[in-house]
């Protein structure tokens, strides 16, 4: 056998045994199997204490991380005196439950880098206007968590191979931008992380990584420095959940926080609700290429299930997307490209390093520059897009039923950060071809985890509102999550049923 073989052989093995481990870090400590609103009933009731929960989380993350690589900075001695001096007979619904921002936010006292290697690694003086919102839960931050450079890209692979894996199978993609913050909670690692949305960066991971993925109506929640000022709003901050119970406690409390003067308000939602739907059902993107086949069963199993809980569900409906759309989101998103690569001293500081920027930045710059003169026009028609949103919606439909993504999740490499720009970007524009338009457009989607591959993996599942709608989308997904337990559980959480997932106990094991 030649020397190219062997390395060749060699390589299969190692994909082999990494497409099909599982991992998990679930254990009989004091966070169990619990969600985030268990965990706080726990520590309400004086079964565990916040120190418990948080050395727990901290254990985890330090067995499983050298595998899935999902954390950027820790933050464990911080953790441990706001655990210690956790306010007696707090209302926050998350007090003492240990969680992480994602790297892409203002938190006072870290470092925010973005994934990238280009930015300036000293502590940021303040916290941004959400961080201090997510706080005001009561959750307690352990670490910051790994993305993708500027969160550009569908998955969270970064220069020189180095990748967040996914715990359902560790040599496929935990998605991005939110990677790291999936990878954790889908582990068991933490119960509940931050994660943000751009283009479908917390439903693109929910997805990949089983989780429940809400993207809010625009202005629902508040911003951060870094995208507060972008000509056109597009990025929405929000959690990585296992239980929707989790993701509508989150939601309730942050507009207790701050409530939206424009929106109608949500409150906290509880269960399913009562009125039966008319929900029109759109498989594939025209955006992108047909969606592929085990993703399409998903989406036409959610309808069954939808139907059979006495739902309408329309196949006939068509999203009214204008023609140049996609060319302009892409434009827009090469334009912040642009903006970051030229105005990185004055964005992030004086030692920010453009010769440290990676492939994805600068082809969407390059490909920004060629195509400048037509800002005012896609800015224009961008702009537009919000506010023709309800003339947009399907007529007569609640909502709208799609895949996530249009299709399966793709193994680590297939938008690997040192690819060539032109094969990424078409590689990515082919896969995320549901989720942009809600970003573009204001209106709230979610993504619950409502179909597995044939080898087990999840696949995600969108439904979408009009704007304001959240409350709808969250009783809906109360009562498919109800219709379907095992499908909103991390690996882990399934292994007492089925036997199949592989545990990572005590010491960790590396890749």
């Amino acid at each position: 056998m030649s020397t190219d073989t062997h390395v060749q052989a060699a390589y299969d093995e190692l994909r082999e045994e990494h497409d099909s481990r599982r991992v998990s870090t679930f254990a009989d400590d004091a966070l169990g199997t619990l969600d985030a609103t268990g965990v706080a009933e726990a520590i309400r009731s004086g079964s565990i204490s916040a120190t418990e929960a948080v050395e727990a989380a901290i254990s985890r993350i330090e067995a499983v991380n050298p595998l899935l690589g999902a954390t950027t900075v820790d933050d464990h001695e911080r953790a441990r005196s706001r655990a210690t001096h956790l306010p007696a007979g707090t209302s926050a619904p998350f007090a003492g439950v240990p969680s992480a921002f994602k790297d892409n936010v203002t938190v006072a006292g870290l470092p925010m880098r973005m994934g990238s290697d280009a930015l300036p690694s000293g502590p940021q003086e303040n916290d941004g206007a959400f961080v201090r919102q997510y706080l005001s839960t009561g959750v307690i931050p352990v670490a910051t968590t790994t993305c993708p450079p500027f969160g550009w890209t569908a998955t969270t692979e970064r220069p020189q191979g180095r990748v967040t894996r996914n715990p359902w199978a560790t040599g496929y993609s935990s998605g991005g931008s939110s990677g790291g913050s999936a990878a954790l909670v889908a582990s068991g690692a933490l119960p509940i992380a931050h994660g943000n949305d751009g283009g479908g960066s917390i439903r693109i991971p929910a997805a990949a990584c089983g989780l429940v993925g809400l993207k809010a109506t625009r202005g629902r929640l508040l911003g951060d420095p870094t995208t507060d000022k972008t000509p056109i709003s597009i990025v929405v901050n929000g959690v990585l959940t296992r239980t929707v119970r989790d993701t509508a406690a989150f939601l309730a409390a942050a507009e207790r926080f701050q409530p939206s003067g424009k929106l109608p308000p949500v409150g906290l939602v509880e269960g399913p609700g009562a009125r039966r739907l008319r929900i029109g059902m759109m498989l594939d993107s025209p955006l992108a290429p047909a969606t592929d086949s085990q993703t399409r069963e998903a989406v036409e199993g959610a309808a069954r299930l939808l139907e059979s809980l006495g739902h309408t569900v329309d196949d006939s409906v068509r999203i009214a997307i204008p023609e140049f759309f996609k060319t302009d989101f892409e434009d827009y998103w090469g334009l912040l490209a642009m903006a970051s690569a030229a105005q990185g001293t004055s964005l992030f500081g004086e030692d920010f390093d453009a010769s440290r920027l990676d492939n994805v930045t600068l082809g969407l710059a390059a490909r920004a520059k060629r195509r400048v003169y037509r800002a005012p026009l896609f800015l224009a028609r961008l702009a537009a897009t919000g506010i023709a949103s309800e003339r947009l919606f399907p007529a007569g439909m609640d909502l709208v039923l799609t895949p996530t993504l249009t299709h399966t999740t793709p193994r680590i490499g297939y938008l690997s950060a040192d690819l060539d720009f032109e094969t990424h970007f078409e590689r990515l524009t082919g896969y995320v071809g549901f989720t942009p338009l809600h970003n573009a457009n204001g209106q709230p989607s979610i993504s619950l985890p409502l179909g597995r591959t044939d080898d087990g993996r999840p696949i995600g599942v969108m439904l979408s509102a009009r704007k304001g709608q959240e409350r709808l989308l969250l009783e809906l997904a109360f009562e498919l999550e109800a219709a379907a337990p095992l499908r909103g559980s991390g690996p882990g959480a399934l292994a007492p049923q089925d036997g199949a997932f592989a545990r990572i106990d005590g010491a960790a094991e590396t890749a």
